[in-house]
């Protein structure tokens, strides 16, 4: 954070003025990770001089009721530590803050923005990747799930004389002789 802050002096008569620039900065918010702007969400600073960014509310009351991120749903944690989200990449790593600032280079950053609609490009593609091997699981139980209900209502599916032609298409009736005998719990009762 240090060289991200610019001190700037000035001396008015007796006095001294020290004032703190800061340039803009993209910080995450602590507890969602999402996106904090310049201006917006709240910050809050403990005693230990330790630097908390929120987003909005919602995340600062949670963050105050002391909820464990990874346990709220619509988290990144939660969704990163159960497999929703993508958790490693190499894509990532050009995202990783870095505090040292570098010279402007007018071809360094024309083929920045170059490399960053590829690397968008190939980030989205392996998240869709991730989402349908995700899914497969699913998919392969609902498949399990259709061919248990199709084998139950066979007999919807096939003609009823099909069914008795070929008796493999078809589950094993077992008929079975009960007999009802009178009981006293079964008789009528009088009034």
């Amino acid at each position: 954070m240090i060289s991200d802050i610019v001190n700037v002096i000035f001396c008015l008569g007796n006095c001294v003025l020290l004032v703190n620039l800061r340039r803009m900065r993209l910080e995450k918010c602590w507890f969602c990770s999402s996106t904090v702007y310049p201006g917006h969400g709240i910050q809050f600073v403990r005693n230990d001089a330790k630097i908390f960014h929120f987003c909005r509310s919602k995340c600062h009351k949670n963050f105050k009721m002391k909820r464990n991120p990874c346990k709220v749903k619509w988290t990144k944690a939660y969704r990163r530590l159960h497999g929703k989200d993508m958790t490693q990449d190499s894509t990532f790593e050009f995202e990783r803050k870095r505090n040292r600032p570098e010279r402007y280079d007018r071809n360094l950053a024309e083929n920045t923005l170059k490399a960053i609609k590829k690397i968008d490009k190939i980030r989205s593609d392996r998240a869709s990747d991730h989402i349908k091997n995700r899914l497969k699981t699913g998919k392969v139980q609902r498949q399990k799930e259709a061919r248990k209900q199709l084998e139950l209502g066979i007999h919807l599916v096939k003609a009823p004389l099909a069914l008795a032609q070929d008796s493999s298409l078809c589950l094993l009736k077992i008929k079975v002789n009960v007999s009802q005998a009178q009981t006293e719990e079964n008789q009528p009762m009088e009034e």
